[in-house]
């Protein structure tokens, strides 16, 4: 199969899970969609369970005429949804939400909980992505084919997230929002003037109380409807004495209403304008800006600062000083401290003063050094900042991750490669560790961890943990996470890794623990570190484990599970610990892939079977084939219902076609399509047999939930439709 059809299946799309179809009374005239570049599958690896789920039957006549989608989310091209800017006031003005906006391009991932949190007085980091004017391949909702895609991953050592281009209302890609989230990292959009152009857009919005307010309004409704976390408000453009007197109200109406409708968000001035009107950037908080920031969550400064600009502010800043965030261009631009690979001078001198920081277009090392290269300029740029950049904490359980980092060579499911091929979709990123050189002296070894898309267990990436163990040692470890977690009384973890070239060496999980009662404080007096012994293969509890992740089949990673019972502890750190076999005196190079790490509650392995429910099809096209008069191209859209907050993501199989009613679809083997994060999925362009003349073309779609703990559900859940697809006699005819 070629790319452009492989695609299609390695896609993920980003609605709202759990929402009542807004499609369902087109059942009637719905039709589903299948593809070519399909792997056979074994019920077995789907369902144990044989019983049937509800059986949607849809029949459908194909026709060529279909009107182009409504709505801003359709690539006019093929029909796959994609985000979307607004680009003008008078677009901004005319702006409502629409159906397809909204299960399109709304955020799926809640904002997870962290510690410490946002609100704290620590210095913050944000970092302000702004690649080659945006909206690039991370348009695409469901994924896209992509060879060396950009992407990031150091999510644990930011707060903030901006997503930048030089549209007047920059809505930041659902992708972004969704990887952010699943980090506990805010998301902002940009809303931005410039130019004389700029000026003119702000006479009119900042003419009075009324306008300005009304185009507030409307940017809360779009943060708030997409699930988004505020705006950077960047007016780079002179303004009248009536505009700039009415500059802070805004702010201030805007900040209010913001909260209102998402009570953690965040309003973020940059510093361009006085409070005169010039455009005079400054570099710094003084008299002349700081009525912006007053009105506000925090200022964005310029990045041509010296150290003497951060001592000016010291003595105006007390009780504020983590909400101005210093600004550091990582292409070095004007007369800077440091960029390129030398922004982490920038960034030191900034936390001697103990001020945020903001790390423009860290995409530098993209752009500018190659993609091939990406991965391990990227790992320089970020290591030689981590000493200056405090991380955060996961506070939730389920905690699972095969280190998937939104992207891959292949598409891996428990080891195996599931799809063939490139793909990219930071939706499907998950919890990404703690990236550091561990760079001991020699008599402690070292240790080094990175991503690599080689080789995966779930998704398209492992982590690669590689170093030495000094023959004065029995052993190196490295902390991948940091939690804050109150632990169950009984903890089951499921780990699995490699060990390449036959290294003499074993590695299992290690977790530390706090009491309670010191839940928070920066140095707890009491840390256990725990080194779980291992369950055997027949334990109970690792017999569920295995059931609910089917298929499995482990060859060439070894898989280990631990039990663990606690009472009043916090799970606070989880590392790897890498032990050498043999007892002789000579150091130890190892290299291994660790393929997946969950922490679970023991008690909550048995997984709830909730059904899908009100499947259904639309929005439906269909396209010839150029030079096939026996094939034809279907796009459409599934929809479903589905417990909301329940599912981490459905996987979409087909079985057929068959060319007659009376043949029994549900005996042809199940062929994987695609997954999707949420409850609203688009096949887009996918190759369909055209139907014999006078007869009906058969297949069926299943729609299998996942749990958040990665668990596969029975296919008695799955949402299955019986779409029978038939070609009128004049098409036929011509055949």
């Amino acid at each position: 199969m070629d790319k452009s059809k492989r695609k299609r299946f390695l896609s993920d799309s980003e609605p709202e899970s759990g929402e009542k179809t807004a499609a369902e009374d087109q059942a009637e005239s719905g039709t589903l969609t299948v593809g070519d570049s399909r792997k056979n599958v074994n019920s077995k690896d789907v369902a144990v369970n044989q019983a049937h789920p509800v059986l949607h039957q849809v029949d459908h006549t194909v026709h060529y005429d279909a009107p182009q989608l409504p709505g801003h989310c359709y690539d006019p091209d093929t029909s796959a949804p994609v985000s979307f800017y607004i680009s003008s006031l008078e677009e901004l003005k005319s702006w409502q939400l629409s159906i397809q906006d909204e299960h399109f391009n709304k955020a799926v991932i809640p904002l997870a909980p962290r510690q410490p949190p946002m609100q704290c007085n620590r210095p913050r980091t944000l970092v302000c992505h702004d690649m080659a004017g945006g909206y690039l391949n991370d348009r695409f909702i469901q994924g896209v084919h992509e060879e060396n895609p950009f992407v990031f991953y150091h999510w644990l050592y930011i707060d903030i997230f901006v997503y930048f281009s030089h549209h007047m209302v920059t809505i930041p890609p659902v992708c972004w929002t969704n990887a952010a989230h699943k980090h506990s990292v805010a998301i902002l959009g940009t809303f931005i003037t410039e130019w004389d152009a700029g000026a003119a857009i702000c006479e009119t919005f900042l003419e009075n109380e009324e306008t300005f307010r009304a185009l507030a309004d409307k940017l809360v409704l779009i943060a708030h409807c997409f699930q988004f976390d505020g705006w950077l408000v960047n007016i780079e453009n002179e303004l009248s004495p009536n505009a700039v007197k009415n500059v802070p109200d805004f702010l201030s109406y805007f900040r209010a209403k913001m909260q209102q409708a998402v009570p953690h968000s965040l309003i973020i001035w940059y510093d361009s304008v006085l409070k005169t009107g010039h455009l005079q950037w400054q570099n710094e908080l003084n008299k002349d800006n700081k009525v912006f920031f007053d009105s506000c969550d925090g200022i964005f400064l310029n990045y041509n600062w010296m150290e003497e600009h951060l001592q000016h502010m010291t003595s105006m800043t007390e009780g504020r000083r983590a909400d101005i965030y210093v600004g550091i261009d990582v292409f070095g631009r004007g007369d800077v401290v440091g960029g390129e690979f030398t922004t982490n001078r920038s960034l030191e001198l900034i936390r001697k003063y103990n001020f945020s920081a903001a790390i423009f277009a860290p995409g530098w090392v993209y752009e500018t050094l190659g993609k091939e290269n990406f991965h391990q300029n990227q790992h320089k740029f970020w290591n030689l900042l981590t000493e200056y950049l405090p991380s955060h904490s996961i506070c939730s359980l389920p905690f699972a991750t095969s280190f998937c980092q939104g992207f891959g060579m292949n598409l891996y499911r428990n080891g195996k490669v599931e799809v063939a091929g490139s793909w990219l979709n930071l939706s499907a990123q998950e919890i990404q560790p703690l990236f550091v050189d561990q760079q001991l002296d020699p008599a402690n070894g070292c240790v080094k961890t990175h991503g690599c898309s080689k080789d995966a267990w779930n998704g398209g990436c492992c982590l690669v943990v590689k170093g030495l163990i000094p023959a004065s040692r029995s052993s190196v470890s490295v902390r991948l996470f940091s939690l804050q977690v109150q632990s169950p009384p009984k903890v089951f973890v499921a780990f699995v890794y490699k060990v390449e070239d036959d290294t003499k060496v074993v590695v299992r999980p290690e977790l530390t623990t706090c009491p309670v009662s010191q839940c928070g404080s920066e140095a707890p007096s009491t840390v256990d570190v725990l080194k779980p012994l291992s369950l055997a293969e027949d334990n109970a509890l690792v017999q569920n484990f295995i059931q609910n992740s089917a298929p499995w089949d482990p060859e060439g990673w070894t898989t280990c599970f631990y039990l663990l019972e606690l009472t009043d502890c916090i799970l606070q750190d989880i590392s790897v610990i890498i032990t050498r076999l043999l007892k002789d005196e000579q150091d130890v190079q190892f290299q291994c892939r660790i393929g997946e790490i969950k922490i679970l509650d023991a008690a909550r392995l048995s997984v709830e079977q909730k059904p899908v429910e009100n499947l259904t099809v639309f929005d439906i096209l269909w396209k010839k084939v150029p030079g096939a008069t026996d094939h034809l191209h279907l796009s459409a859209t599934l929809q479903w219902t589905y417990p909301p907050n329940t599912a981490s993501c459905f996987k979409i199989y087909f079985r057929g076609p068959s060319y007659h009613k009376k043949q029994n679809v549900t005996d042809s083997e199940l062929i994987y399509i695609g997954r999707t994060n949420a409850n609203l999925y688009r096949v887009v362009n996918l190759q369909l047999p055209s139907a014999p003349a006078g007869e009906p073309c058969r297949v069926e779609f299943l729609i299998q939930p996942l749990t958040q703990a990665g668990f596969v559900l029975l296919e008695s859940t799955c949402g299955r439709l019986i779409l029978n697809y038939t070609q009128p006699p004049e098409i036929s005819n011509t055949q």
